[in-house]
Order: structure tokens, then sequence, then C-alpha cells
């Protein structure tokens, strides 16, 4: 018997437009922090509309490539494309500017402003690599999409629950207008109820044709999201698995993850 989730996420693939050009692509991307080399040949594309996982233990450089792709890392080399364009020598500010929202572990909300404060604070980005203005969410929509931030509209981000803190720290990347994401695990330490909530967000958002790179630690909650699945191990891809082919490979997932 499948879960609503799961139902909702079989559909949302089959609306993916056949159309599948690339927003993101790493070609043997390596990376450093000082001396350490963390990621080595990293190779991986994700097309418009797609949902992928990031699949691994701690330290297999999941949230590495992440950082990589915004250029939050020492050193880099290799290719990444974002939305067909070079993004090597860009700094951080400019590839958000590409229509790439950034949701790292920690979430980064300023805890002295209100929700609302902090959902007025981002500017607004622009879709340079294909040539369209992207449009964030108003304020109206994203309480829509998240009831419980409208409720703490005027509350500080110290008085937010965890669950409420990532709702703003998603609400306030949508509320740019990005439709690259880049998140990372968002279901640390969440309540199932919340993690459910996260999950009819993220495929309300694939439906609407946003493209998704999740690193996520909770299998369960990433197995009947994503389209495709990479498993890193030692700061590169071992191997890609898709949605079709992840019932015959669960328990070999669960070994190497560990769960």
């Amino acid at each position: 018997m499948t879960t609503a989730l799961e139902d909702t996420a079989t559909t949302a693939r089959a609306a993916v437009s056949p159309v599948r050009d690339e927003q993101l692509c790493l070609r043997d991307l390596n990376a450093w922090y000082g001396e350490s080399h963390v990621l080595h040949g990293v190779n991986m594309t994700v097309r418009r509309g797609e949902l992928v996982t990031l699949l691994g233990r701690n330290g297999a450089g999941r949230s590495s490539t992440l950082r990589a792709i915004m250029n939050m890392v020492g050193r880099r080399s290799g290719e990444i494309l974002i939305k067909g364009r070079d993004s090597m020598g860009l700094a951080p500010h400019r590839i958000a500017h590409l229509g790439v929202g950034f949701c790292p572990e920690e979430r980064g909300i300023f805890s002295s402003l209100t929700v609302e404060e902090n959902l007025l604070l981002p500017p607004m980005v622009k879709g340079v690599g294909n040539g369209e203005d992207l449009r964030g969410m108003t304020l109206e929509e994203l309480y829509a999409l998240f009831p419980n931030l409208h409720e703490r509209r005027n509350s500080q981000g110290t008085r937010l629950s965890g669950g409420e803190q990532q709702m703003l720290a998603l609400a306030r990347i949508l509320r740019t207008g990005a439709d690259l994401l880049l998140l990372d695990e968002i279901t640390e330490g969440l309540a199932p109820v919340i993690n459910q909530k996260l999950g009819e967000v993220l495929m309300m958002l694939k439906a609407r044709g946003m493209t998704i790179v999740l690193v996520e630690q909770n299998f369960r909650f990433a197995a009947p999201l994503a389209d495709r699945h990479y498993l890193m191990e030692h700061g590169t891809i071992q191997e890609e698995i898709t949605a079709e082919e992840l019932p015959a490979r669960h328990e070999y997932l669960h070994r190497m993850l560990g769960v």
C-alpha cells in the first residue's frame, strides 16, 4: 500500500516535461578545505523539474558538494555548469543570481528578526541562465504554503521551534525566486509530522518545475521523493540509482547507509 506522499511523488514525476534540459552539471569536480581534499572528481547531472538526492554516510562529501557548487569551499577544480553557464569563476552571491537557492544545515535565519522581517529581507534574483526573470513567492503565497509561519509572523526567530525555523529557511529561499534549490539535511531533528509537511512542499515545488538537490540522511523521507539517487562515498559518486530501480536496491542502500 502506498502512502499519500508516495502517490504525490509519483504524480509529480509523471508531470515532468519531456524537455529535460540540464539545470546543473558537475564534471570532474574536486574541492579542498585548506589542505584537505574533500571531493574527488564528482560527476552529476540534474535536469529541470527533477528532484535528486545525495545519499551517503556522514563525511561522504554530500554537504561539501553543495558548498562547492556555491563556491563556499577553499578551492575548486573541474567544471560546474548552472543552466548552461560556467560558474567556476563566480562569487557565491553571483551564483545566487543565477537562480540558485542554498539552504544550509544550520538554516541561517536571523534570530533577532521576526518571521516576516526574515521573509522581507532577501533580494529577488533573476534567471540569468535562461534569460527569464524569476518571480519569488509573495508573502501571501508563502503563508498559504506554511500556515505555521503566518501564525508566528510577528515572532522572533529565537522563539520558533526547530520545524518552524526550517520552514522559515525554506520559505526565505522561495521568496527570492530561486528555481534551483540546494537543500542540506532539512529534516534533521524534526518531528515526523513536520517531515511529512516538508515532503509535500517539495513535491509541490517539483510539480511547479523547480529543480531540487537534496542532501538527506533520513532515507525514509528521501526515498519516495526523488527521481534519482546519487550514492556518495569518500568524496565521489559511487552509483546512480533511479526511482524505478529503488525497490530492488533497498536492502543494498540500507546496508551502505547504515540505516
